[in-house]
């Protein structure tokens, strides 16, 4: 066997016994699950998070993964808390203490302090009789499975069993609470998923910088309009400030004959495709690729056909989108 055959191999076998830990997992669950949930769904604080080394690195992202998803948490290192970080408890919050073996002597002062102070404490461990499970109030136990490595030395198929189980606890209660992609991007304000995220109205222009001609204005003046504002468009509404159509550059070359001598209406493209102000802009950006448009009129249709706000494909772009 050559060196890369048992490249392929190890990482076949590793994902394969990782696979089948996850399997056991999802076998695994019971009432004591549904007793972690329903404990920090009660709980009037936060969630802290705390486990050494790897145990650790995965608690800091179950307390990224859960505040995420609106249950306020946060990572407290175990050393740290036995050096002035404790004070960062009070009643009202929850602990969940993270350890594979449930011995890790670095949680000991926060175990303590959790049973003197009477703040509930979840354990999430691979042993039931260990130390952190016994003194916990909610056991969530961990399939023992060994580690893909096969020595039992390198944390993996724990380490996934554990964020597997962080996860599932995240979002059993994101789930619970309704929590929807509109309040997801609440915390998620940039990068890349919170472009994807955002609405329409977030990104529109609108108030003074619509460019809007009542349906009788003459096209000298339409022009200068779509000319002012500058998203080579012009919107066309009746007297009482409903959208009728759209002028686009395409229409001003299809009635370049005698353009000047026409009105608004004469002009314009009926009905033209809109959007709600509350889709999501990553939507609105699908429809102008689909119509081969650059801009797109948000309009509620429940307050009738009167212009919210613009959205132009540079909008979409400068914020990541597209």
């Amino acid at each position: 066997m050559t060196s890369s055959d048992k490249f392929l191999a190890t990482a076949r076998q590793v994902a394969t016994d990782e696979a089948r830990a996850l399997d056991a997992l999802a076998e695994s669950f019971d009432h004591r699950f549904v007793a972690a949930a329903e404990l920090i769904l009660a709980a009037t604080g936060r969630v802290i998070i705390s486990g050494i080394g790897k145990s650790g690195h995965i608690g800091h992202k179950i307390a990224a993964t859960l505040a995420s998803t609106g249950t306020p948490a946060y990572f407290v290192h175990p050393a740290e808390a036995s050096h002035g970080d404790l004070g960062m408890l009070s009643k009202g919050d929850v602990v969940l203490a993270i350890s594979n073996s449930g011995e890790a002597p670095e949680l000991a002062n926060l175990l303590a302090f959790t049973r003197r102070f009477n703040i509930p404490l979840i354990g999430l461990s691979s042993k039931p009789e260990s130390t952190l499970m016994t003194q916990a109030d909610v056991q969530l136990q961990i399939p023992a499975m060994g580690e893909a490595c096969g020595y039992g030395i390198v944390p993996s198929n724990s380490t996934t069993l554990t964020l597997a189980m962080g996860d599932a606890l995240a979002i059993a209660i994101m789930k619970h609470r309704d929590f929807r992609p509109e309040n997801f991007r609440d915390f998620h304000p940039g990068g890349k998923l919170g472009a994807q995220l955002s609405k329409v109205r977030d990104l529109m222009h609108g108030g003074d910088a619509l460019p809007l001609v009542r349906q009788d204005t003459p096209m000298s003046e339409a022009l200068i309009e779509i000319s002012q504002k500058g998203f080579g468009v012009v919107g066309v509404t009746d007297d009482t400030g409903q959208i009728l159509g759209i002028i686009t550059d395409g229409d001003l070359r299809r009635h370049m004959d005698g353009l000047l001598q026409k009105q608004a209406n004469e002009v314009m493209t009926k009905q033209p495709t809109t959007i709600a102000p509350d889709a999501l802009a990553e939507e609105a950006v699908a429809i102008m690729n689909l119509h081969k448009i650059t801009c797109l009129f948000a309009i509620d249709p429940s307050k009738g056909q009167r212009a919210e706000g613009l959205l132009h494909i540079h909008d979409c772009l400068r914020a990541g989108l597209g």
